[in-house]
């Protein structure tokens, strides 16, 4: 286990990103300009653009390689666009609005977003506040919980005109195996046909929970959960998880010093945080859904967050640096 409190908090959207601004939306290759609303949702998973015709596009935040705006942002080829936005006036001030947003897997195989606002300065904004989304150090050390979390994030905003969420959005969300789901659905007692919608009110977190328990089912966490817990009771003390933590999950060749065991007191914390029953929290008492949250956590992320803060400025030339190499 990595540290039993993150240090790191999430990224904070500032409320003009969440809450939209107009621009339009065009493409050298099809010469379209489309107006669209362009958002950050406000957990910061996602940019996303709203046409006049209510379709949406997501892009990833992992995936933006890079923001740019003014004269480091495409500029039109197409004459059809040129006319369209008057770039051959004499006093147009086109490069005060663009905005271009880099994405793609890798830094070779790369898409740009382009983007035009009605005001100046607009895209400025918008380019310096989604990079620092893009560059927070949870960004691309995220937690598994958070993964699940933005699968959550994007049903409840792909919504139908009535305002639910489709059903066949979680066939697309999870294509495996769509018996499965439709399994997972009816155990949480929600329709599962392909033209039925759910109300969000319905789907709140600990629903979809208790969903993603139906649908992937961790045996190898219960037989774990079995190997500590209380004989005959079905859930683990506050003791039951600290012995875990400090046998399992910590490295023994640590200085007890500089690197305690966790105690009781701290683990009942974890158990308060993950555990989604309210009596079982009341009683300390953590269950084999708790013990799979947890497991999920940024308590349990590959890289402690404590290495998240650590800064070296690899910016200088080659030569400023001593590269020692053993071999």
């Amino acid at each position: 286990m990595s540290l039993l409190n993150p240090v790191l908090l999430p990224p904070k959207v500032k409320a003009y990103l969440s809450q939209g601004e107009r621009f339009i939306k065009w493409d050298d290759e099809t010469t379209i300009a489309s107006p669209v609303i362009l958002r950050v949702d406000p957990k910061g998973y996602y940019l996303y653009w709203t046409y006049q015709s209510k379709e949406m596009e997501f892009l990833d935040i992992t995936n933006i390689r890079d923001t740019r705006f003014g004269k480091f942002a495409k500029i039109p080829k197409s004459q059809k666009l040129r006319d369209v936005f008057n770039m051959d006036f004499p006093d147009n001030n086109f490069l005060l609005k663009t905005l271009t947003v880099v994405s793609g897997p890798d830094m070779v195989d790369l898409t740009f977003h382009n983007f035009v606002s009605y005001k100046e300065n607009v895209g400025k904004s918008w380019a310096e506040d989604v990079l620092a989304l893009v560059k927070h150090p949870l960004t691309a050390n995220a937690s598994r919980s958070t993964f699940l979390d933005k699968i959550l994030v994007k049903l409840k905003m792909q919504l139908n005109p009535e305002g639910k969420i489709p059903v066949k959005n979680f066939f697309q969300m999870f294509p495996a195996d769509r018996k499965r789901v439709e399994a997972a659905l009816s155990a949480c007692h929600l329709p599962k046909g392909k033209n039925d919608a759910i109300n969000p009110e319905d789907f709140p977190e600990s629903v979809y929970k208790s969903f993603l328990m139906s649908l992937c089912p961790r045996p190898e966490i219960d037989e774990i959960f079995t190997s500590y817990h209380a004989k005959a009771k079905p859930y683990m003390t506050k003791e039951h998880l600290t012995k875990f933590i400090n046998q399992k999950q910590r490295d023994p060749r640590l200085n007890s010093l500089l690197f305690p065991p966790a105690r009781p007191d701290q683990v009942r914390g974890l158990i308060d945080k993950y555990e989604p029953s309210g009596i079982n929290v009341q009683r300390g008492q953590l269950s084999p859904e708790g013990m799979v949250w947890f497991l999920c956590g940024p308590e349990n992320s590959v890289l402690a967050q404590d290495k998240l803060l650590l800064h070296q400025d690899m910016t200088q030339p080659l030569n400023h640096y001593f590269i020692n190499s053993s071999h």
